[in-house]
């Protein structure tokens, strides 16, 4: 049954989104193909973490910043996506918002989030959250996660003008 499940959405296409924290550490962040939107009022969404260390900080904070994620990004997906990978580098353009969170201007789009609830289900643990402010950035083309990898369809660009996150 197991591993039917997995093959099961192993073969469903997701959004990716990167999801960022910051820790007492420094920022911490992973890759999750698990967003979705639940709720216009309030504007909420929702998604599932695993345990890791990054995971513990994501589902514990008090707020974190979701980032969908374009075409351009397929390599930061991956980064976020396995132990040791580079993450927060100037290169990919990550900057601070005053309540220290990192952000990363050029997502597809960036919400800042406060929880709203925490499930824990089996070893995962899937967070509610409140949207609080949201971000457009540029349309470069769609990232999904299918078959264990990312792939990007750049024939999908759209024209959606870019919105800045409030000051």
């Amino acid at each position: 049954m197991v591993e039917l499940f997995k093959a099961a959405f192993r073969g469903y296409p997701t959004g990716v989104a990167v999801i960022t924290v910051s820790g007492p550490s420094g920022p911490a962040g992973l890759t999750a193909s698990s967003v979705a939107s639940v709720s216009l009022a309030p504007p909420a969404l929702s998604f599932s973490v695993m345990d890791s260390p990054s995971a513990r900080l994501i589902a514990s904070a008090d707020r974190f910043v979701v980032h969908l994620l374009g075409a351009a990004h397929a390599g930061l997906a991956q980064d976020f996506a396995r132990p040791g990978g580079p993450r927060f580098t100037p290169e990919q353009g990550w900057r601070y918002l005053p309540t220290g969170e990192p952000v990363l201007d050029q997502a597809a789009a960036a919400l800042v989030c406060v929880p709203l609830q925490r499930v824990a289900v089996g070893a995962s643990t899937l967070v509610v959250a409140e949207v609080l402010d949201v971000a457009i950035g540029p349309s470069d083309g769609r990232l999904v996660y299918h078959e264990r990898q990312f792939v990007v369809d750049p024939s999908s660009l759209g024209s959606t003008p870019a919105v800045p996150m409030r000051p």
